[in-house]
């Protein structure tokens, strides 16, 4: 591979690394119609893909008239990792793409996600490339803020010990890729045809650098990109 203008690639998980997405939101919609909020697993993407359950709570209570309590949070999470364990696949090409880049940056690669630590955790090991992120995982659930904010890709970065104007960031979502940008770095919008993931003007709209389709496209994007 020739020369690389970054120093660190920060990919975010859900979406980019594993198709996560319908099933938490096939359980989140289940959930949700348990207080009386009747939503499609359609609807409940548009709504929440992209964002912590946990951030949602006044709309989720808009709906349903529920304060979430941790009680609640605790129990959707347990349903959730349960679907996750039995139906969780990866991206097409994301664990290749994955391999290549760790090779390619000598392992100053990192996962800056939203959810959950467990749950990064649970799908990077499900879909076999836990050991590429080993130390190297950063959840929003321990910032000061959440995505949008870009604390996640800046705690990252610094653990890297790169400046986050020479990280590139791949994100699928308006609100990650929205953190990536406030973070300084440059971002690479994963965006496929299928539901869940932000499509290419909305991406192109917050400051996203380039809009891709596959996976296995994201090493020479990163290789060929001009800074």
């Amino acid at each position: 591979m020739p020369s690389i203008p970054f120093d660190a690639v920060l990919f975010d998980c859900d979406g980019v690394l594993v198709d996560s997405e319908p099933i938490t939101n096939r359980v989140l919609a289940e959930m949700l119609g348990e207080l009386g909020w009747q939503l499609t697993v359609e609807e409940s993407m548009r709504l929440f893909t992209g964002k912590a359950v946990k951030d949602e709570a006044a709309l989720i209570e808009a709906n349903t008239g529920f304060a979430i309590t941790p009680e609640w949070l605790h129990g959707f999470r347990g349903r959730r990792n349960e679907a996750l364990e039995r139906e969780l696949v990866a991206i097409p090409n994301a664990a290749g793409a994955v391999r290549a880049l760790h090779a390619a940056f000598d392992g100053r690669i990192a996962c800056a996600s939203g959810a959950d630590r467990h749950k990064v955790e649970l799908q990077l090991d499900k879909i076999g490339i836990l050991d590429c992120f080993a130390g190297r995982i950063f959840s929003g659930h321990e910032m000061p803020r959440s995505k949008p904010a870009p604390d996640v890709y800046l705690a990252a970065a610094a653990a890297l010990g790169v400046d986050p104007a020479r990280c590139a960031v791949v994100e699928d979502t308006v609100t990650g890729a929205t953190a990536g940008v406030a973070a300084g770095a440059t971002v690479f919008g994963y965006s496929p045809s299928d539901l869940g993931h932000s499509g290419p003007e909305a991406l192109l709209a917050v400051g996203v650098t380039q809009v891709f389709s596959d996976m296995a496209q994201l090493p020479a994007l990163l290789a060929a990109r001009e800074r």
